[in-house]
């Protein structure tokens, strides 16, 4: 039941960047179930590989090439569902940093246990 709550959460964290953001649209609610869905499965499966692979440039860049892994996981999702667009990959990068914070933000106020 909690990853019900923990897929929502992320759904309404996602649901909600187009109106931080003019570069990302959703143009459903459903649409944004759907990416949230896939969004999650992609950091579960292809994120810890890419991870590894470029763990030489994560380290010579002080961690911050995950800025851009995670930039490109977003990208990936947004081209892959349809009605969720992401006007370029630096727009993925913020959208990227900026859904974490939201869904980061909704979980430690929802999930406290």
């Amino acid at each position: 039941m909690r990853w019900v709550i923990v897929w929502l959460i992320n759904t309404v964290a996602l649901f909600a960047l187009p109106y931080l953001m003019s570069s990302v649209t959703i143009s459903s609610f459903g649409t944004a179930l759907l990416a949230a869905l896939i969004l999650g499965l992609i950091n579960a499966l292809i994120r810890p590989v890419l991870v590894l692979l470029t763990l030489p440039v994560t380290l010579l860049t002080l961690g911050l090439f995950i800025f851009v892994i995670n930039g490109l996981m977003f990208w990936l999702v947004s081209s892959l569902v349809t009605g969720f667009q992401v006007a370029g990959f630096w727009s993925a990068v913020g959208g990227a940093l900026l859904y974490s914070i939201i869904s980061w933000a909704l979980s430690t106020l929802l999930l406290k246990n």
